[in-house]
């Protein structure tokens, strides 16, 4: 859908938000709804008092963020998941099985796409050991943070296939955190696999439109990967 769609016909997209999802980096995620003909709406986790008080919305996108409580996939945290906020794990979730159960467009990017995954009963490598290539490198300044970049390989007659029009993709990776498939929940499908076979990708079957990425589409560095502009 092109940017210049009318204003009263563009879907309304809730995006969630919370404290560390806050200025610039919230910013980019309603940038792409909008480009994408969408009118982005801000959704604090800190203030959710259910989804009968949600605004009008057509479409429900969940950020990235602090990694998921690993009690939430019965584990215990560990010294590499040094922040968690149990309280947005629990609005995202409660989130997500609405969109789910209604029908209601859902996309989930890396912290929400886990929490997509451990919601459908699925659980989570709690650190991937900065292996490459899925580590993130310090900058030169030595507080930003650097992506790393690999292939995805994209399961046929999938939505993912469908939006990319592609076999093989070229994504950011910034995460620490992983699917595995022996962690995949029950309920969902992988539909992009990296080189090391760690997913990168999720379909829930069934629901038309409901797909978790492990990557960052929304930054500008993926700005120039023609398979994510539209």
């Amino acid at each position: 859908m092109p940017a210049d769609v009318p204003e009263k016909s563009r879907p309304i997209v809730l995006i969630t938000r919370a404290e560390e999802v806050v200025g610039e980096d919230w910013e980019d995620y309603a940038r792409c709804v909008q480009r994408a003909g969408g009118e982005p709406v801000a959704l604090d986790c800190g203030t959710f008092t259910g989804v009968d008080d949600l605004p009008q919305h057509d479409g429900i996108l969940v950020t990235a963020g602090v990694d998921i409580d690993p009690a939430r996939y019965g584990q215990q945290r560990t010294d590499r998941v040094p922040t968690v906020d149990p309280d947005r794990d629990t609005v995202e979730g409660i989130l997500i099985e609405y969109a789910l159960a209604s029908g209601l467009p859902l996309f989930c990017i890396c912290r929400g796409f886990q929490l997509l995954n451990v919601t459908r009963g699925g659980s989570l490598l709690q650190h991937l050991e900065e292996r490459e290539p899925h580590r993130a490198r310090r900058g030169a300044d030595g507080v930003s943070i650097e992506s790393g970049w690999h292939e995805v390989t994209v399961r046929g007659n999938s939505l993912l296939a469908a939006i990319t029009g592609s076999d093989e993709i070229r994504v950011n990776s910034r995460h620490h955190q992983a699917v595995l498939a022996s962690g995949l929940g029950p309920d969902v499908l992988a539909t992009g696999i990296a080189p090391d076979g760690v997913i990168e990708a999720i379909e829930v079957p069934g629901h038309p439109w409901a797909l978790g990425v492990q990557w960052h589409p929304e930054r500008v560095e993926m700005s120039g990967v023609a398979e994510f502009q539209d």
